[in-house]
């Protein structure tokens, strides 16, 4: 298989989407990794497995109807495999593995059998010290946009993913790019003022647009390069609520073809209106685990 990923909206032809088979009990709040889930364990409103692979198979049957090759990982017993794009990402014919938290190695272990299509000259595995999810990590053509935290106090935030010494090493990697890294706003306890990921606060879409939400980026300046960098007219910025309820984790199988959540319906209008043909998918159960439909699929290959 020769991987091709250049930005986040090209033709999508192949395609990890994760499952939500076997996903296991509902979590200890110990064992919980972001505030949104903590919330809705406590709430006793915790997503059932039924509900999921429901909402996946959804998602699963739309990327079929455009033709897209969809694999899904290695079913592991009691055990959450939603979110493929933590595990890995690809960028240009490079996939990178992504040095997750240590208690979901056996996620990347599930997709060996694609991992075997795409052959070890083009898996890269960053040195121990760089920490990166793929929900951090957006190429954008000429660009590589990356979420990161980089204050003194990472290490106390659970829903820090990506430093700076994975931002270097993807520079490093991939010198011909122009890498800009944005500094998300984190929080352990309130899922309304914590970005896990930069594609929670933003996401390109289309040729020349993008989705954006101001309090996710801790730099203000930085927040104000995107909006300059694809012009105000072409942005869609969306609201505190709507940042909780993952409107920017939308994903798209072309230029033209994007999947949304149903409950979306000031985005979704939007879109329409710009032009996007929108399929509607049910995903409000997997979200309430903070994270979407960019979160649980992993591109191969773009056009």
């Amino acid at each position: 298989m020769k991987l091709n990923i250049q930005n986040e909206s090209s033709r999508l032809r192949s395609v990890i989407l994760g499952t939500a088979e076997s996903v296991g009990k509902v979590p200890s709040l110990e064992d919980a990794y972001d505030p949104k889930s903590i919330q809705h364990i406590k709430a006793g409103t915790y997503p059932t497995e039924a509900d999921m692979v429901q909402e996946i198979d959804a998602v699963e049957a739309i990327l079929k109807k455009y033709d897209v090759t969809v694999y899904r990982p290695k079913v592991i017993s009691n055990y959450n495999q939603i979110f493929s794009r933590d595990i890995a990402f690809v960028i240009e014919d490079k996939l990178i593995e992504a040095n997750i938290l240590p208690d979901r190695e056996r996620e990347y272990e599930a997709i060996q059998h694609v991992l075997d299509l795409i052959g070890k000259d083009n898996i890269i595995v960053l040195p121990e010290e760089c920490h990166v999810e793929g929900g951090d990590v957006m190429p954008y053509n000429d660009y590589i946009f990356i979420g990161t935290y980089s204050g003194e106090d990472y290490s106390d935030y659970i829903t820090a993913r990506t430093n700076m010494d994975a931002v270097i090493a993807i520079q490093e990697l991939f010198p011909d790019k122009i890498v800009k890294s944005f500094e998300l706003r984190k929080s352990n306890t309130d899922p309304k003022e914590n970005a896990l990921h930069l594609d929670c606060c933003f996401q390109p879409i289309g040729k020349d647009k993008a989705i954006l939400h101001k309090n996710g980026f801790l730099i203000e300046r930085e927040y104000e390069w995107l909006l300059n960098f694809f012009g105000k007219e072409n942005v869609f910025e969306i609201t505190k609520e709507e940042m909780f309820n993952m409107n920017s984790n939308i994903f798209s199988i072309s230029e033209d073809v994007i999947i949304s959540e149903k409950n979306f319906i000031r985005l979704n209008t939007w879109l329409r209106e710009n032009g996007f043909t929108v399929e509607e998918v049910a995903y409000a159960e997997i979200a309430k685990q903070e994270g979407l439909l960019r979160c649980s699929t992993m591109p191969l290959i773009r056009d």
